[in-house]
């Protein structure tokens, strides 16, 4: 073979070597680029585990209405941070009382986080500890969350979780439900301010919102409460409560798929029963067993007050609709758990309070609280001739 011939072959098979080497140094750089930045945005053995309440009243046919849900300084330590001033929420309207989440972190190394949850039609109103930020910025002049021109969010950037952190969590004297949140294994966390540090067992925030809920409840002619799932989605668990004085009673209707009809509770139950049962639901939902018992504590004063009330697990679609969680690393595993809480004006209930008004009984009215505006308001649209007024 001619020998320029045989170097031009040989040259071209280097030139392909060369070509080759470059083609797969390139790859392994990118694949190498690859992996950094998702362990930069994934952290596997991070577990982060959330709970909380929407309270909500239904209406006249069954639907959640529009209520005022009257905010109280002393229903929070003063370290908590509130949204603008200290009594916004007594007046803002919406469906939906957002109350007490709490989100778990759960690290074996140290790791820095960063947190954004949204609230569809609605506002962040309180939160501990301080936030990067939360919007919107300015200040709420219209009540009417239906009216909002963009949805509420908060964010912490620079969350430290630490399984070596001494856990100086800030306590006041008085008691207080938040407390019971902390009694559980999390890791704790800091978040640094101009004024120093905030040391915490988890993120907590609260707000209101005008979204429609995932179920209505509506009693018939029979006097069965008609519970129906709005979505077409799968409602895990439901429970009928019901309290008048010292006598309560539930019932347990399982997971609602598309339309049930639950009879009147008998009065013959206790708390402390449907406390272990509410507590073994929510274990069952991926709580731990920890996180559960803190839940149930923080909540069995309120849940089981005087009335009426639909006890159940929203379905975790809605939440992640209505409550956009976003935390980046991005956890292993994100667990959310939310107990609804749907107040029924029964005919027991209307009685009671129509009486308490035309009686002046303030202690009977107490007992019905923030809830007496929407009661009495359900009370009208049944009897638009009710002359019942809400006591100042």
């Amino acid at each position: 073979m001619n020998s320029r011939i045989k170097m031009f072959i040989s040259g071209r098979e280097v030139g392909f070597r060369l070509h080759y080497l470059l083609a797969f140094g390139l790859l392994a750089l990118c694949l190498a680029g690859g992996l950094r930045a998702f362990a930069q945005n994934a952290s596997s053995d991070l577990t982060v585990h959330e709970w909380g309440t929407f309270t909500a009243v239904a209406g006249k046919e069954g639907h959640a209405v529009e209520w005022r849900p009257v905010f109280d300084p002393a229903d929070l330590p003063g370290f908590v941070e509130h949204f603008r001033t200290a009594n916004l929420k007594i007046g803002l309207r919406g469906t939906i009382r957002m109350e007490t989440p709490v989100l778990y972190f759960y690290s074996p190394r140290d790791v820095t986080v960063s947190v954004k949850v949204a609230f569809s039609q609605g506002l962040i109103t309180e939160w501990y500890p301080h936030a990067t930020g939360v919007k919107p910025s300015g200040v709420v002049r219209n009540s009417n969350l239906s009216e909002l021109q963009t949805d509420g969010s908060i964010t912490w950037n620079d969350v430290a979780i630490s399984p070596n952190l001494s856990g100086e969590f800030p306590r006041e004297v008085a008691a207080d439900r938040y407390y019971a949140a902390r009694e559980t294994s999390s890791t704790p966390l800091r978040v640094k301010t101009k004024t120093g540090e905030q040391q915490e067992k988890f993120l907590f925030y609260r707000g209101v919102s005008d979204s429609p809920l995932p179920l209505s409840a509506e009693q018939n002619a029979d006097g069965k409460l008609v519970v129906k799932s709005l979505n077409g989605g799968e409602v895990p668990a439901v429970v009928l409560f019901e309290r008048r004085g010292e006598r309560v009673g539930y019932r347990f209707a399982g997971a609602l798929t598309d339309e049930t009809a639950i009879d009147p509770p008998a009065l013959t139950g206790s708390v402390e029963a449907l406390c272990g049962e509410l507590a073994g639901i929510l274990v069952g939902q991926g709580l731990y067993p920890d996180e559960a018992h803190a839940m149930v504590e923080t909540w069995r004063d309120s849940w089981f007050e005087e009335g009426s009330r639909l006890i159940y697990i929203v379905p975790r679609r809605f939440i992640d609709n209505v409550l956009p969680l976003t935390i980046n690393p991005a956890p292993g595993q994100i667990v959310r758990v939310f107990v609804g809480r749907l107040e029924i004006v029964t005919p027991s209930t209307a009685r009671a309070v129509k009486t308490a008004v035309a009686s002046n009984d303030e202690i009977t009215l107490n007992k019905y609280g923030r809830f007496l505006e929407p009661i009495l308001q359900t009370v009208r649209e049944e009897h638009p001739g009710d002359n019942s007024k809400t006591p100042k």
